[in-house]
């Protein structure tokens, strides 16, 4: 006699009938997990997503709509924050003095950028890569959006971290671009504001196609479905998880996605930029910018002005001035 059977015997026709409807419950569910992971990506690790312990993902619900100062003032500030611990990408220049807004060479190219994109798209920038400018919540207050530009390892101290979370917290808005997906490893907090990605390794520098898969943002409503451009092609672990993906790279037209640290790469679903609510505050990250031409003004590398419009799009909508993660 089978176990079902004695159950049913045990339990009468009412148990039967909640047995049934509890056997059903489990097939139903397990049929739901395969179809989930069968529409997922496929890679050889499998990795548990972490909890950051903090509202996150698309629902606006996560965002603190706070009525506060630089909401109301009639001015769009940006600051961008380069500061750098280990490496240091050749589009950010020479280290910079510290203070605000010290002097900018021409080697300064990303930097000059967003202080030239700002001028053509109505928005003020300031600029730093001293870690005291960050010391206090007041300091960031003013500020619309942050934008952390390729910083690397470990460039923020404990006033800082503490500034950039009660920023955050505050509704702010943050954007992080290239190789900030590398800074700040042993800070769990800012992966997860990251989209819960880091920065792994990644191929040669090289020509690729970037797709854009969501065309209702504000960052991309703009772009072609294809564009060409060239980059690194960042491998990510952890993947990002529960954010809104808005470019991915067309890893047909890059070849073998492998890392110069073993990473395998991300065939057939490889996110460039992306966007979600967290913690309070709207954060919006992409991994492309590598070369410099992709920041110089004039520039002939294909691409360069659909990566501005995405970069500008990207800024504008974390600091609310256009609609944000759509």
């Amino acid at each position: 006699m089978s176990l079902r059977t004695m159950l049913g015997k045990s339990l009468g026709g009412a148990g039967q009938a909640v047995l049934g409807l509890a056997i059903l419950a489990a097939l139903l569910a397990g049929l739901g997990a395969t179809s989930s992971s069968s529409a997922g990506r496929q890679d050889p690790y499998q990795d548990k997503v972490a909890d950051y312990g903090v509202c996150r993902g698309t629902d606006p619900a996560c965002y603190n709509d706070w009525d506060l100062p630089r909401t109301t003032d009639g001015r769009v500030r940006v600051l961008v924050f380069t500061a750098t611990g280990v490496s240091r990408h050749a589009h950010l220049g020479p280290l910079l003095p510290a203070g605000m807004n010290p002097p900018l060479t021409s080697a300064h190219v990303a930097q000059n950028a967003v202080v030239r994109w700002g001028q053509e798209y109505g928005f003020e920038v300031d600029w730093t890569e001293d870690v005291r400018q960050l010391d206090s919540p007041a300091k960031l207050a003013p500020y619309d959006a942050v934008v952390f530009l390729s910083n690397s390892r470990t460039m923020l101290d404990d006033a800082a971290q503490t500034t950039l979370l009660q920023y955050v917290r505050s509704g702010g808005g943050f954007v992080a671009v290239h190789n900030t997906l590398g800074a700040m490893y042993h800070w769990p907090w800012f992966q997860g504001l990251l989209g819960g990605a880091n920065f792994y390794d990644h191929g040669p520098h090289r020509d690729g196609q970037v797709l854009t898969v969501d065309r209702r943002d504000a960052s991309t409503k703009d772009l072609p479905r294809r564009w060409d451009f060239r980059d690194e092609w960042y491998n990510l672990e952890p993947f990002p998880t529960g954010v809104r993906f808005l470019a991915e790279v067309d890893t047909d037209t890059i070849g073998s996605g492998t890392g110069f640290n073993g990473h395998p790469g991300h065939e057939g679903e490889h996110p460039v930029s992306w966007c979600q609510y967290y913690d309070g505050g709207r954060a919006w990250v992409t991994s492309l910018g590598h070369d410099p031409a992709a920041w110089t003004e004039d520039s002939a590398l294909p691409g360069a002005d659909s990566f501005k419009t995405h970069v500008v799009g990207g800024i504008l909508s974390a600091a609310g001035e256009r609609p944000f993660c759509r």
